[in-house]
């Protein structure tokens, strides 16, 4: 018996659950994770992508315990070693380095879980290759630069019976959890909301194209084989192909644009907020700047909701040319009140309407809120502001609900791994809320309307 146990792999631990009446497989996104046999086990992490978005996830996991981080890969060798080094630096031991996701995931039989952070449209085959290799998964947003490629995950994650969380952060985000379930949903602090803003202000500065030493970058084989060249029938030279590498993101064939890279996360947030799909959407974007991108450098939109509340309109715009108008932020305006939130907590305001019937006060007192500076009337002449409504009173959220923007999520992952919660966005509720992106670019493209229907948002 003693020898039997001997021999069971690490991960058979992990997927024990799986095999209970078939439910892991049916509706795996809403299921706990196996138990393992100890909390202190160490999980074995994987690294698909080893650019910036690795580098934001790896440091928001550096207060996690527990990890073993056994495996990076990424096709720019430079970048693998850099993530390599760094875990060397902090933790004393060196991961396994690969230039290929595929040999990784078929040499690494004991990871646990994967984290995926390459390119939007590797997103799928990243996720779908580590899940069908029995791993859990975590991969950023957007899932796919496709609604068919985000659909795939959806399957695969499914099929496989494993977890696959999808980075929208704010799902696991203190501060938006806590306004959502306890001041929208359970205070109904804002009333009935009408009307919802959003936006992300980026400058010109810090929406330029990237370069780098051409020496550190792959070369041109390498580059065609994982599709830097895919979209176009022309001839690319390896300047082509290494502009497309570096700055993927302003490219049809490999991202969603801004409204995708940006957008993705606020939008998200609105559809998780009202917790329906809006019923249409209409939008307008333009090459106003950056004339020689593929995809839009700034975009706005409208999104129309039904909720069991009555008709929500929703704005959103990001732009790429302006940090003016602060900044990033969603902001929920209701008859009562309106609730201003960001992963930045100096962009989040709260704002009482006048004639509100809720005692915001009260609230205060219980430590729900706090109560700041009012804001002020205009310096206008008494006729100008006798066509003003009265300044809203202006509240805080408390102080106790900051924490790193990925930390939470990632947290959540690895606790679902263990068994211990259930995931904040596995890929059907991600994909559920993503969908309506996909059509933002289309209906710009297009200058229409576009009225969902199920074909355009089903999982």
């Amino acid at each position: 018996m003693k020898k039997m146990q001997s021999t069971i792999r690490r991960r058979d631990f992990l997927e024990t659950g799986a095999l209970v009446g078939g439910l892991v497989f049916a509706a795996p996104a809403i299921l706990k994770a196996q138990v393992r046999n100890s909390p202190s086990d160490e999980l074995r992490i994987g690294f698909i992508g080893c650019g910036k978005q690795h580098e934001v996830l790896f440091n928001a996991m550096q207060n996690i315990q527990g990890l073993h981080y056994t495996a990076a890969c990424d096709i720019m060798k430079n970048r693998v070693g850099a993530t390599a080094s760094r875990i060397k630096s902090r933790f004393g031991y060196m991961p396994n380095r690969y230039l290929d996701a595929e040999e990784m995931l078929s040499k690494e039989k004991d990871l646990d879980a994967v984290f995926v952070a390459t390119p939007d449209f590797w997103h799928a085959p990243h996720t779908i290759m580590a899940l069908e290799a029995g791993c859990h998964v975590y991969c950023e947003k957007m899932m796919s630069n496709t609604l068919e490629g985000a659909r795939s995950m959806v399957k695969a994650m499914d099929a496989s019976g494993k977890l696959c969380q999808i980075g929208h952060q704010r799902r696991s985000n203190p501060r938006y959890r806590f306004t959502l379930n306890e001041l929208i949903r359970k205070e109904q602090l804002c009333g009935q909301i009408i009307n919802i803003n959003g936006q992300w202000n980026r400058a010109v500065g810090s929406s330029q194209d990237i370069s780098v030493k051409p020496s550190i970058l792959p070369d041109e084989q390498t580059l065609l084989k994982y599709g830097f060249g895919a979209g176009t029938s022309a001839k690319l030279s390896l300047d082509q192909l290494r502009q497309r590498f570096l700055n993927w993101r302003t490219y049809k064939a490999l991202s969603g644009g801004p409204i995708s890279d940006l957008g993705a996360h606020q939008i998200d947030v609105f559809n998780w907020f009202l917790g329906v799909q809006p019923k249409s959407v209409m939008a307008s974007g333009g090459r106003d700047y950056f004339r020689d991108r593929e995809h839009f450098d700034n975009v706005m939109c409208v999104f129309e909701y039904d909720t069991p509340q009555g008709g929500v309109r929703a704005f959103y715009q990001v732009l790429t040319t302006t940090s003016a108008g602060g900044g990033y932020y969603e902001s929920f305006m209701g008859t009562e009140g309106t609730i201003e939130i960001s992963e930045r907590s100096a962009f989040t305001n709260l704002y009482r309407e006048s004639g509100a019937v809720k005692d915001w006060d009260a609230l205060v007192r219980r430590g729900l809120l706090r109560k700041t500076a009012a804001v002020s009337a205009t310096g206008e002449s008494d006729a100008i502001r006798a066509y003003e409504s009265a300044p809203p009173d202006r509240y805080d959220l408390p102080g106790d609900l900051n924490k790193p923007p990925h930390q939470p999520h990632i947290e959540n992952f690895l606790a679902a791994v263990r068994g211990q919660e259930k995931l904040t966005c596995d890929a059907r509720h991600a994909l559920e809320s993503e969908a309506p992106i996909y059509w933002v670019n289309p209906a710009a493209e297009n200058r229409e309307i576009i009225h969902f229907t199920n074909a355009h948002l089903q999982v």
